[in-house]
């Protein structure tokens, strides 16, 4: 711990309280010591390599060098106030704390396990769970790549984005805590807004990057970024400048992409933390089922060909990671654009189906699958690859769905609702994953799970703890994908946001809904006549009524108050699993009237 101090202190002229508060979870914080600091006398410019250096005798890289870099660096750009800044060096601090008590043991407990397995986490944008034709037989199209994934691996039919909507749903695959806790309350963001991401909290790809993995990004980011402006207007954007707040700031070395959906502005290609061509015209809006947005737009974007650059760029990856000599084993998030609008499947794929351009969409994106599993097998690294494909909501309306059930098609599967909702159809989404030799092949497993469990599940793979700052929400997945066959340890119950901030809780076959609405965009819908008649609690059992059609809240009072008082202290503790309470951003939270009616 003496060597920390002296480092840290050497580092920023600050000095850090020898206290140490034991913490209920067994976890370590230390407090930096305000009163003595000095602060002021940090040097005007701390590069990141001088203080992984500085750090270097005390055996810890990427946690240390890169949060407290980040916190020096910017509260000397001023955009981090001094009080900012302090709570980032505290959470670095435990951080730290935290890896010098656990690390050793855990570091000898990977090494026993033999190699650890190289990571592909595929995310689709607004696929509906019945959009494979592996999970509804009455698809009106085949998926034979993804159903070809679905014989090789695991099918989970319970499975959950944790909102209906984009921005929140990547927000907690990649934090492991619901995106409510911070300042996202509702919606999600543009192509133009701040960085979501907290720059102090730790990602699946900075715990991966951590522990020597080599870690990559293609696609569709959507968690806002910091960009250089020009102006007072979240638009008026220095396109030649980096970019602040990316995926690069959060633990991916690599990043090729968009900064939000295929119709948000501005449409550029994002490299790095650079815009790869600044925009050279401006593009008009587009109806639908082409529909995008007016906006900026540079010489070599089409909405077309993202879906197949973004295809190329994920191939070259593997291709490279294949012939690396470096030993690592690496983690690539593949976050597609497609299919939600623009709906512009490739010239090859139009028609395909003889459905719908959604449907040519969907079809395009299983033959993207299989290019990739492909890919895999040539490179002889299938069999050491977890491999995981799933969707960050549910099917949009966007899709045509009146057309589709002209054709016998649904989306949901015939589960009630859709994208923005709260019932099943906005949040049950496909999610299979093939690990050979250690996930069953042909498997499947009812447990609800959700992605916002990411995180825990590999640390759990690591065989390491994350600290009481991290990972609020999720529990490790790893025993069910091995085969296990009761529930996940460590959670109550799951919760589910919509587009307009609304909850819902999840506990075994029953599910509330705080509010009276669909929370989202099916009907009833938030604020209509139709929703202002009905009772202000909507509670069913998934088990006998997997439509939501009968409410059983009157019916059920006390299990009403049971669930309602959990989601309260799931929303006040800053957590839902077990663990040290955490803070939440809670100011003007209009969507949380609903815990007057249960009292603690």
């Amino acid at each position: 711990m003496t060597d920390f101090v002296t480092a840290f202190d050497r580092t920023f002229g600050i000095r850090v309280s020898q206290s140490v508060t034991q913490m209920t979870d067994g976890a370590v914080r230390m407090s930096l010591n305000q009163e003595n600091s000095t602060w002021h006398m940090l040097p005007d410019v701390v590069s990141r390599p001088a203080f992984k250096q500085a750090l270097k005798g005390v055996g810890r890289d990427f946690l240390l060098g890169e949060l407290g870099w980040r916190a020096v660096s910017r509260y000397h750009q001023n955009v981090m106030s001094f009080p900012q800044s302090l709570r980032l060096i505290s959470g670095f601090v435990e951080l730290f704390v935290w890896s010098c008590l656990v690390g050793p043991d855990l570091a000898r407990a990977q090494s026993a396990n033999g190699r650890r397995p190289n990571i592909i986490y595929i995310l689709a944008d607004d696929l509906g769970y019945g959009d494979l034709s592996c999970l509804n037989s009455q698809s009106a199209w085949k998926t034979p790549n993804l159903d070809r994934l679905a014989e090789q691996g695991m099918v989970f039919s319970d499975a959950h984005s944790a909102s209906g909507v984009c921005t929140p749903s990547r927000y907690a695959l990649l934090t492991g805590r619901y995106a409510w806790r911070g300042r996202l309350k509702e919606n999600v963001l543009y192509g133009y807004d701040r960085a979501l991401l907290e720059p102090e909290r730790l990602t699946v790809a900075g715990l991966l990057q951590s522990h020597g993995y080599a870690t990559a990004m293609m696609g569709k980011w959507h968690l806002g970024l910091d960009w250089a402006r020009t102006g007072e207007k979240l638009e008026e954007i220095d396109y030649g400048k980096p970019f602040a707040g990316g995926p690069q700031a959060h633990g991916f070395e690599e990043f090729f992409g968009i900064s939000a959906s295929l119709d948000m502005p501005p449409y550029v290609w994002l490299e790095g933390a650079q815009v790869v061509h600044r925009p050279s015209g401006q593009t008009a809006a587009s109806p639908l089922p082409r529909m995008w947005r007016a906006g900026p737009i540079s010489s070599d974007f089409r909405h077309e060909e993202v879906q197949g650059r973004l295809l190329e760029k994920t191939l070259g990856y593997l291709n490279r990671r294949a012939q690396a000599s470096d030993g690592r084993p690496f983690f690539l998030y593949l976050a597609l654009a497609s299919p939600h609008t623009p709906i512009v499947p490739t010239a090859g794929f139009v028609g395909r189906t003889g459905t719908t351009p959604y449907g040519d969409f969907v079809v395009e994106i299983d033959a993207a699958v299989g290019e990739l599993m492909a890919a895999l097998a040539a490179h002889n690294l299938a069999k050491e690859t977890l491999l995981i494909f799933t969707a960050d909501n549910g099917c949009s309306p966007a899709a045509n769905l009146e057309e589709l059930r002209t054709l016998k098609h649904d989306p949901s599967a015939g589960y009630r609702g859709h994208k923005a909702d709260l019932y099943e159809g906005g949040h049950r989404v496909p999610f299979l994953a093939r690990w050979p030799g250690q996930i069953p092949a042909g498997s499947r497993c009812g447990q609800a799970v959700g992605q916002v469990d990411l995180l825990a599940t590999c640390a759990d793979l690591l065989g390491v703890r994350l600290p009481a700052s991290a990972g609020e929400d999720g529990v490790s997945m790893l025993p069910l994908l091995r085969g296990a066959l009761s529930a996940v340890s460590g959670r109550e119950a799951l919760v589910h946001h919509s587009i307009n901030g609304s909850f819902a809780i999840r506990q075994g076959s029953w599910k509330l809904l705080l509010c009276p609405d669909s929370g989202g965009w099916s009907a009833p819908r938030p604020g209509s006549k139709e929703a202002a008649g009905l009772p202000p609690f909507q509670l069913f059992n998934l088990a006998a009524d997997p439509g939501e059609r009968t409410n059983l809240a009157a019916a059920h009072p006390d299990l009403v108050q049971r669930l309602g008082r959990l989601m309260r202290s799931y929303v006040e503790l800053g957590r839902s699993t077990p663990g040290v309470p955490q803070p939440v951003v809670g100011e003007s939270w209009s969507q949380t009237f609903w815990r007057t009616a249960f009292p603690p």
